[in-house]
């Protein structure tokens, strides 16, 4: 799917990507959604996220945590409050550690609940994405603290971009369990 560069894309875009990754979820026995990775899936390619993520809760708390960034930076910046896309010491360089923090502080989270948790904050995302304009979303440096940036580019991330990665990391699980 090409990367959204409009406001009516961006949220067909988050939808449609939703939507399919939810379906994907769906397909998964009880068991499956709540048992651990194999290893073969721990080691299934190169990128931290291969060993951080050990279960389907953990991607999906993933996606939740992203929304949380995105929706928090943008209300205290729209609030006046500047405010850093990651909460300190964490920054583009480092923020592997805070998503394995994410990982860590959700440890008692039930799949369920994570599910629950996600389709809420797309929700929330969703509602925070229409408020603004197609110009505000997709003019670069449109706001002082989107830096270099759209701030659509910052919702895609958070939205349709990250759906399509967790997509991927999920039909590979699937590829492993139907071996």
């Amino acid at each position: 799917m090409p990367r959204p560069t409009t406001k009516s894309e961006l949220l067909a875009a988050a939808s449609a990507s939703f939507k399919k990754l939810t379906t994907l979820w769906d397909g998964f026995t009880p068991e499956q959604a709540h048992a651990p990775f194999p290893a073969a899936l721990l080691t299934d390619g190169t990128e931290a996220h291969w060993q951080r993520d050990k279960c389907l809760r953990d991607v999906v708390i993933h996606l939740h945590e992203w929304h949380n960034l995105v929706t928090v930076w943008v209300s205290a910046n729209q609030a006046g409050t500047l405010t850093r896309f990651f909460p300190e010491p964490y920054t583009w360089r480092n923020y592997a550690a805070l998503n394995e923090q994410f990982v860590r502080q959700h440890q008692n989270t039930t799949y369920e609940a994570a599910r629950d948790l996600l389709a809420a904050s797309h929700q929330h995302v969703l509602g925070m994405i229409e408020g603004f304009s197609n110009d505000e979303l997709f003019t670069k440096k449109h706001f002082g603290w989107t830096g270099t940036t759209s701030l659509g580019s910052y919702f895609v991330s958070a939205t349709s971009s990250h759906y399509e990665w967790a997509a991927k990391k999920t039909r590979t699980y699937a590829r492993i369990l139907a071996r």
